[in-house]
């Protein structure tokens, strides 16, 4: 008999590709150099580049290591304050207060240590709690009253102003403090706070490696934890990141008291 044979399977044709989807400008990937010009931190690093490349030309004592030094010196103590209060306008809030918060610090931290004869780092401490608490009655007063952040950080500075002059002219006689250089805890303090590196053959104080530690911390603690996740909520809308669930309360004083932690660090 002679065998059957089998048909062999027949194998499919690949179906046709339909037709290309045409993109427009709206939907295509831009390029890198786009995409990092389109970042705002990209628009301020070339602004800082293009006034220093200015500065390089037109002023050539700049040019040199020590005015350098110098340069970020003063930069660094306008950063560490610039960081909490950037921190606070993500959240949505302006402090005035700031600036004159730092004087209250200060005088705070050597009226304690001169007028009750005690180790600078007990009026360093106090100095803290003090500035904390500044910030935490400006955050704890904008929850409860509604008020703009500008009006009640505007009566805040009115009121240290007036409180520095007065108490530090009661207390003193004066209206600055006296000398507390050869005071016990002094020279720790200046270590801790007011030291200078030696490098190149350059001084630079320490400030400036604290202020890059601390931008490096904010930028962690704004893009990487819930906190930071918090305060862009916060900013964005106060009703709605209530509404799901935010601590919008904490949040805000927390942001105070941070503008209190900066003006007592630097």
């Amino acid at each position: 008999m002679p065998m059957t044979q089998q048909a062999a399977p027949a194998v499919s044709a690949p179906p046709a590709s339909g037709p290309k989807k045409e993109t427009d400008g709206r939907t295509s990937e831009r390029p890198m150099w786009l995409r990092l010009l389109a970042r705002p931190e990209v628009g301020v690093f070339l602004g800082a580049v293009a006034v220093f490349v200015f500065f390089l030309i037109a002023a050539p004592p700049v040019r040199e290591a020590g005015s350098m030094a110098t340069i970020l010196y003063q930069s660094s103590t306008i950063g560490l304050m610039a960081l909490p209060v950037a921190l606070l306008m993500i959240g949505g809030e302006f402090d005035l207060s700031a600036g004159v918060a730092v004087l209250t610090s200060a005088l705070t931290a050597s009226m304690v240590s001169y007028q009750l004869t005690m180790n600078v780092w007990v009026g360093v401490i106090v100095a803290l709690i003090v500035s904390l608490a500044i910030g935490a009655f400006n955050g704890w007063l904008l929850v409860k009253t509604g008020l703009p952040s500008f009006l009640i950080t505007l009566g805040t500075f009115l009121i240290l102003q007036g409180v520095n002059l007065a108490v530090t002219k009661l207390v003193t006689g004066n209206v600055a403090t006296n000398d507390i250089s050869d005071m016990d805890g002094f020279e720790g303090a200046k270590s801790v706070f007011a030291s200078t590196f030696t490098i190149g053959g350059v001084g630079v104080k320490i400030t400036v490696f604290y202020w890059l530690v601390f931008a490096a911390i904010a930028t962690w603690l704004l893009l990487r934890t819930k906190f930071g996740n918090w305060t862009f909520a916060v900013g964005g809308n106060k009703f709605s990141a209530r509404a799901v669930g935010v601590p919008v309360t904490f949040t805000k004083i927390a942001l105070f008291m941070g503008v209190g932690f900066g003006a007592w660090f630097v």
